[in-house]
Formats: C-alpha cells, sequence, structure tokens
C-alpha cells in the first residue's frame, strides 16, 4: 500500500511518514536490530529477525504492492527511526475483517509524537483497506505505549499473564487491545 504524509512533531521538527520500499531494506534491518536491542517490549530478541536483505527487500516489496497490508516508516531529518504495519489476521471470511498492528521506534525519539503520527496512519490505510477492526499486543510494563493507544481509542479486551517469556525479565503480561475502525 502505498501511503505519504509530511507531519510536525511535538519539538516542531518535521517528520516523513511513508510506505516502506524494497530500496529500505537494509536501513530498515538496522532499525529493527536496534530497536529491538533498546527495549524488552518487543516479539522477538535481538538477533532473531533471521531476514537477509534480498529477504526483507522481497517483503517489503510485497507489502507496498499489496492492498490490504502496508510498513510505514517514520523519517526526521532524513534518517529512519521508526516503522508500523499492519497485515490481515486471516484471509477466512470469519477473520477477513481484522488487522493486527505492530509498532518499534528507536529510543532516542520516544515520546516525540512519532508513534502518534505513525498509528494514526496505520490506521488511516487499514481504513482505506477495508478493515473493520485493529489489534495489537503491548507488554503490560511499557505504559508509555498503553497510554497512548488508549488516547487514539483502543479498548482492552483481555490480558494474557505469560503473553512473553523473556530472557532478561521472565514473564511478561501481555494487554490485548483492539480499536474498532466501522461503526456496527
Amino acid at each position: 500500500m502505498k501511503y505519504y504524509r509530511a507531519v510536525k512533531l511535538k519539538d516542531g521538527a518535521d517528520c516523513i511518514i511513508r510506505s516502506a520500499s524494497e530500496e529500505d531494506a537494509e536501513e530498515l534491518l538496522e532499525v529493527f536490530n536496534r530497536t529491538h536491542e533498546e527495549t524488552d517490549f518487543l516479539l522477538s530478541l535481538p538477533g532473531e529477525n533471521g531476514f537477509t536483505r534480498e529477504q526483507e527487500a522481497e517483503y517489503l516489496d510485497q507489502r507496498e504492492k499489496g492492498e490490504r497490508e502496508a510498513e510505514l516508516l517514520a523519517f526526521v531529518d532524513g534518517k529512519l527511526v521508526g516503522s508500523a504495519g499492519f497485515y490481515p489476521v486471516s484471509t477466512r471470511e470469519k477473520a477477513r475483517h481484522r488487522a493486527d498492528l505492530g509498532i518499534s521506534i528507536l529510543r532516542a525519539y520516544w515520546r516525540r509524537g512519532i508513534g502518534n503520527s505513525l498509528l494514526e496512519s496505520c490506521i488511516e490505510c487499514a481504513k482505506a483497506a477495508g478493515f473493520e477492526q485493529i489489534e495489537l499486543e503491548a507488554v503490560s510494563e511499557n505504559r508509555g505505549a498503553l497510554s497512548l493507544y488508549r488516547k487514539l481509542g483502543f479498548i482492552e479486551y483481555g490480558r494474557n499473564p505469560k503473553g512473553f517469556h523473556s530472557s532478561k525479565s521472565g514473564w511478561q503480561e501481555l494487554v490485548l487491545m483492539r480499536l474498532e475502525l466501522k461503526e456496527a
């Protein structure tokens, strides 16, 4: 899915949110690995990605061409600082109305409004793609992210007390959240 948006951050800096393309593969892999080293709130541990540059490029090309998925990148001063994306939970009829969302931002860029802008952009794209619900899971200790999700209208619908098992912190509780994109 193609997308482009220019936003002003809380500190007045310019931020570009745009769809990823295969040319972004190498830089996105680097940022992916850094974000996963900087926090214990993400699904995978550093080094677990395992994608080659070529595999990442193919993945991003498919996301850019897809009509029901997107990988969006955030750039500040021309530097990639974060990404967010969504994809269908299932292609089966009973669940095709649902999308799963993920986001990560370099720690040095937290609390500047980038997460809010990336999420708003994903929500806009998910609506355009015909989804009726977007879902995510967040580590319960990640209070900043949970606050942002609630601000954007996500509601909690459950918890998984042993959702992640981290080698750093042990069991991590996951908060399950969803946002209705269309009125019933």
